[in-house]
C-alpha cells in the first residue's frame, strides 16, 4: 500500500505538476520528472508488485482492495503519461516544418538523410538507463583551461576514428552552481558519436566561486579548444554545434549570440568561437517582463547575426516555465535571418533529457534532422 501510494503520488505530479511557489515547483519536479519520462518502469513495478501481493495472500481485506484500486488508478495515469510522450513526434515534426519550410527534407544531403533512424523502442522499454554503446569510446577528463576540475571535458567518438566528424559541444545544467559533464543528454551524445560525430561534454566554473561572465568565458575556451585540437581526435574544426541543458542551454544561447566577442575571450581574443547552430534544451533565457536585461540573459542580445537555433521546452516545466522560451524565440525570430525551431513538448517536465524515453529519443531524432539540414546547407554550392 505504501509503495503503491508513492508511485500514485509521483504519477499525479507528473500529470499535473505544481508550479508556484518555487519551492512547491521544485518538489513537484523532483517527485514527478522520472516517472514523466519512464512510465513503463513504474508500470512494470505496479504490475509485478500487485501480482506478487495477490499470489501471496489474495485480496482479503479492505486495505488490499484499496491498494489494488490505487494501483489501477496509477496505471491509468501512467498510460496518459506515455500518451503524452508519443505526442512529441507530431510536435517536433510540426516545429521543423514551421521553422525550415514544408519541403525541408528534400534539402537534406542524401547520405545524412539515410542515417536518420527510428526510435530505439527496445532500449526505451527495457534499458532506459543504459547509455553506452559498443562502437563509441569516451576519452575522459581532458583539460582545456587552468581551473582544475572545472576546466575538464569528456570527448565521445566512434571507435573506428573516422576523419572529419562534425563537433557537438554540450554544456550541463544546474543553475550555474552545481552539475557535472556526464549527467544530461547522454543519449544524444552517444547517438551522435555512433554516427561519426565528435561530441564534447564540458565542466565549467560554477557559483559562488565564479560569477558571470566566467561561465561563458569557459564555454568560449571549450569552443576554441575543439577548433584547435579537434583534428587530433578526428573532428572537423569547421563544423561546431553548441548545445546545453537548463543553465547549459542559457550558456549555449549566449555563446551562439556572442561569436568572437573579445569581452568574453580574455587572452584568446583572436580565437574563432562562432558556431554553426545552437541547440537549447529546457533552457533558462531570463525573466520575462523585466525592463533591466542582464548580460547573463540571452534576451539581452540582438539576434541579427544569430546562427540557426533549435529550442525544445516542456509545456509542464515547473522550474522554468515555457513562457520564457516562447519570449526568447519570438525575439530571436524578429531579428534573425536564420531559422529558429521551437518545439514545445506536450507533457514534458524540466530535465527531460536524462534517460532514453519516448520523448527524448524523439527529440534526439529531431536534432539529428536539424543538424543534417544545417550541414547540408553549408555543403551546398
Amino acid at each position: 500500500m505504501v509503495t503503491t501510494a508513492i508511485v500514485a503520488w509521483c504519477t499525479l505530479l507528473a500529470l499535473a505538476p505544481l508550479r508556484r511557489p518555487l519551492a512547491l515547483g521544485t518538489i513537484s519536479f523532483l517527485s514527478g520528472f522520472v516517472l514523466n519520462e519512464l512510465p513503463f518502469v513504474a508500470f512494470y513495478y505496479l504490475l509485478v508488485s500487485t501480482w506478487l501481493a495477490i499470489g501471496q495472500g489474495g485480496l482479503d481485506s479492505p486495505s488490499d482492495w484499496a491498494a489494488a484500486g490505487l494501483a489501477v488508478l496509477a496505471a491509468a495515469g501512467l498510460v496518459v503519461v506515455a500518451w503524452r510522450g508519443l505526442r512529441t513526434g507530431p510536435a517536433v515534426n510540426r516545429a521543423l516544418s514551421e521553422g525550415l519550410g514544408a519541403g525541408w527534407r528534400t534539402a537534406l544531403d542524401a547520405g545524412m538523410a539515410a542515417r536518420l533512424r527510428r526510435l530505439p523502442l527496445a532500449r526505451i522499454l527495457f534499458g532506459p538507463f543504459f547509455f553506452r554503446r559498443r562502437d563509441v569510446e569516451r576519452v575522459a577528463n581532458i583539460s582545456y583551461g587552468n581551473a582544475g576540475r572545472k576546466n575538464l571535458l569528456d570527448l565521445y567518438r566512434h571507435r573506428s576514428h573516422p576523419p572529419v566528424g562534425p563537433i557537438l559541444v554540450h554544456l550541463h545544467g544546474g543553475a550555474l552552481f552545481m552539475g557535472k559533464k556526464n549527467r544530461e543528454a547522454l543519449p544524444l551524445l552517444y547517438r551522435l558519436a555512433s554516427q561519426g560525430w565528435v561530441c564534447v561534454s564540458a565542466n565549467y566554473r560554477l557559483r559562488p566561486a565564479a560569477k558571470f561572465p566566467d561561465h561563458l568565458i569557459d564555454v568560449k575556451k571549450v569552443i576554441a579548444w575543439v577548433r584547435e585540437h579537434g583534428y587530433e581526435y578526428g573532428a572537423d574544426p569547421a563544423v561546431v554545434f553548441v548545445a546545453g541543458s537548463s543553465s547549459g542551454g542559457q550558456l549555449a544561447a549566449l555563446a551562439a549570440l556572442t561569436p568572437n566577442d573579445p569581452a568574453y575571450q580574455p587572452g584568446f581574443e583572436h580565437a574563432d568561437t562562432s558556431v554553426s547552430a545552437a541547440i537549447c534544451l529546457h533552457g533558462y533565457y531570463g525573466y520575462p517582463g523585466t525592463k533591466d536585461r542582464s548580460p547573463s540573459s540571452p534576451l539581452a542580445y540582438d539576434g541579427t547575426d544569430a546562427p540557426p537555433f533549435f529550442v525544445a521546452h516542456g509545456d509542464r516545466d515547473s522550474l522554468l516555465p515555457a513562457a520564457t522560451a516562447r519570449l526568447f524565440v519570438e525575439g530571436l525570430r524578429a531579428t534573425s535571418s536564420n531559422p529558429v525551431i521551437y518545439a514545445e513538448l506536450p507533457g514534458a517536465q524540466h530535465g527531460f533529457d536524462r534517460f532514453h524515453s519516448l520523448r527524448f529519443d524523439t527529440v534526439v531524432e529531431a536534432i539529428e534532422a536539424f543538424t543534417a539540414w544545417v550541414r547540408s546547407r553549408e555543403m551546398a554550392p
